[in-house]
């Protein structure tokens, strides 16, 4: 093979030979014609990370305030679950063009990425006013994320060979988890005090606070961010001890044959294999994607805490976190122990198994609302692990599944995969509304319960009712006649005949009420002045609000049932994961998986001595 170091130098992604200082330090972003090693390799699979991690804290910054959305643009829930499908299928869509990062590189996408999702979340978020200006922005952002999905995973493949390649992805894995974490602490931690400040609009702060970190990321990505030289990143790299047969391969690429090597790339690329593996993934992660975008409502709209009132959003991201914290740790280690043993498809199988397992029990927990706070932690951990058994060995698979085809094109079939995951959850949460009805009067009237407006006496609807049982049941019963008694006519004449029985009063309470409204007054005095009286403010709100708190009660009394099937939806999706298990590569026995590396060790020691004794 003829040496061109030349030619492959400016066949790379940021060949900014040419160009002037200011343009190569914006756009130019390429290591050279060497692996880097040690902490600088560690270094940029961290920055991908990182970045990874970010732009989905961006991204799911909603799902931690998404109940405050919808009281204050008013919107339904189906509406939000539009927007969801929308950003989803937009995202699907930025990630087929994602593909040609193959040729161009990955860093710029990743870098100016991060800046224009900051600027969307920290300015454009904040500065919307309806639905639809909310929806607009929400789409757009998931256009940038689609792309992103791409570059990332391709970027952390690059420096990562395949012997290490599940820790790896395990750790980019913990990019979209770790979102939902940092999405879940920081709500917890801040989002009372901004509603405290502002009520109806305090929830925008978290938007500012996820944009502006977002922001600060680029600025370090723009600075350090690096790809590796497409002579070395179109090749397969199966151990670090390839190092040298790599370099010197690049060092004889030309630019002719970097080309050819990625020449129709959707031809050599789009086979059922790759296909079903990733439509079997997707369908698998449909009980992720629901967790990630609306198990704040879940458990907000579903459980109740020792005092019988609903979880507060507060409360929910408290949950949220122990599973995306479990999650996220269950990833890495996975990662490593499927790297040591050097096995794949049997974490994607035990992990299946064990995630239906844990599903089923969940659907059932959700039958009781009065489940205790931990013990909903401990399934959804117990859950959460599982998901991460299966999720980082199946991407280091895939990925390996890919090189194999060509190792030219990973970008174009992570690009098949990133749209194929965005297409099924967006057409599945088109369902989702059409089978979760509860969720709308549950959140739209929850804060009639919780947080009654200025003009009556500060209550929790909820706990009223709880507290004061008898009257309520008397209030209940007696509704009618409660209502003629607080008519603006009669009420002051009833107040005056409780302070005394003159002859006066009693004269005017006959004029306002009928001897039979006067018979029920005085057999029922006693009980009035014991039960109603002292709370007649509260009484008064929840008359005035009782459609509100019929739905309500409505909807808390559906809720659960709904979720409990759409999580059947979802075991169905893990079922039919189970055989695209077998589209990918990878052995189920570490023992040939060893003898494996060992052949492939032999045949880089072989190659090596060839090309020593072709340049002698």
């Amino acid at each position: 093979m003829a040496i061109d170091t030349d030619s492959a130098v400016a066949a790379g992604a940021g060949g900014g030979g040419g160009h002037n200082p200011l343009f190569r330090f914006f756009f130019v972003h390429e290591v050279t014609d060497q692996y880097p090693r040690g902490a600088r390799r560690a270094g940029y699979l961290a920055l991908a990370v990182l970045a990874t991690i970010l732009l989905y804290y961006t991204y799911y910054t909603q799902t931690g305030v998404t109940p405050n959305i919808l009281r204050y643009y008013h919107m339904s829930f189906s509406f939000y679950v539009g927007i969801v499908i929308v950003s989803n299928l937009i995202g699907a869509f930025a990630s087929l063009p994602a593909g040609k990062t193959d040729r161009l590189g990955r860093a710029n996408v990743i870098i100016y990425g991060l800046l224009i999702v900051g600027l969307l979340v920290a300015v454009g978020v904040p500065a919307t006013h309806s639905e639809w200006s909310f929806a607009i922005v929400i789409s757009a952002i998931g256009l940038v994320e689609g792309a992103i999905l791409v570059a990332t995973p391709a970027m952390v493949r690059d420096f990562s060979p395949q012997v290490g390649r599940a820790s790896a992805m395990g750790f980019w894995t913990v990019g979209p988890v770790a979102g939902s974490l940092l999405t879940s602490i920081i709500a917890s931690a801040t989002l009372n005090h901004f509603l405290n400040g502002a009520p109806s609009s305090g929830w925008k702060s978290q938007f500012v606070i996820s944009g502006v970190a977002a922001i600060v990321l680029f600025v370090i990505c723009l600075v350090f961010m690096k790809d590796l030289s497409a002579g070395i990143r179109d090749q397969l790299m199966v151990t670090e001890r390839d190092r040298a047969l790599v370099e010197a391969r690049a060092r004889g690429i030309s630019i002719a044959e970097l080309e050819s090597g990625t020449k129709h790339p959707w031809r050599q690329i789009l086979k059922w294999d790759l296909v079903g593996s990733a439509f079997g993934i997707a369908v698998f992660l449909l009980v992720y994607y629901a967790a990630a975008g609306f198990f704040t409502i879940f458990f907000s709209t579903v459980f109740v805490n020792s005092n019988g009132l609903n979880l507060s959003v507060t409360q929910a991201n408290g949950l949220n976190k122990w599973i995306w914290a479990t999650d996220a740790i269950s990833l890495i280690l996975v990662g490593v122990v499927s790297d040591l043993l050097k096995v794949r498809k049997s974490f994607m199988l035990v992990g299946a198994i064990g995630s239906i397992v844990s599903l089923i029990v969940l659907i059932n927990v959700a039958g009781h609302p009065h489940t205790g706070y931990y013990t909903i932690v401990l399934v959804g951990v117990i859950l959460a692990f599982f998901l991460s058994v299966t999720y980082a060995p199946w991407m280091a698979s895939y990925t390996e599944t890919v090189e194999a085809k060509n190792p030219a094109l990973v970008g174009t079939g992570l690009a098949l995969w990133g749209w194929i995951l965005r297409v099924v959850v967006g057409i599945s949460f088109i369902f989702l509304p059409m089978v979760i009805t509860a969720v709308n009067p549950v959140v739209d009237n929850l804060a009639v319960a919780q947080t009654p407006p200025n003009g009556t006496a500060p209550f929790n609807v909820a706990e009223f009712q709880l507290q004061h049982p008898k009257t309520v049941a008397f209030a209940t019963q007696h509704a009618a006649f409660l209502t003629v008694l607080s008519s603006p006519t009669v009420a002051p004449v009833v107040a005056r005949l409780n302070q005394s029985l003159s002859p006066a009063n009693i004269a005017a309470a006959q004029k306002v009420l009928t001897p039979a409204q006067l018979g029920e007054l005085s057999k029922l005095s006693v009980q009035l002045k014991a039960l109603v009286v002292p709370y007649e403010s509260q009484l008064k709100y929840l008359a005035g609000h009782q459609a509100a708190l019929i739905a309500l009660q409505k909807g808390v009394k559906e809720s659960p049932s709904q979720w409990q099937r759409w999580f059947w939806v979802c075991i169905g999706g893990m079922v039919v994961f189970i055989p695209t298990i077998w589209l990918n590569r990878g052995r189920w026995s570490p023992g040939k998986a060893k003898d494996d590396e060992r052949n492939h060790e032999e045949d880089v020691e072989r190659e090596l001595r060839e090309l020593a004794g072709a340049n002698a």
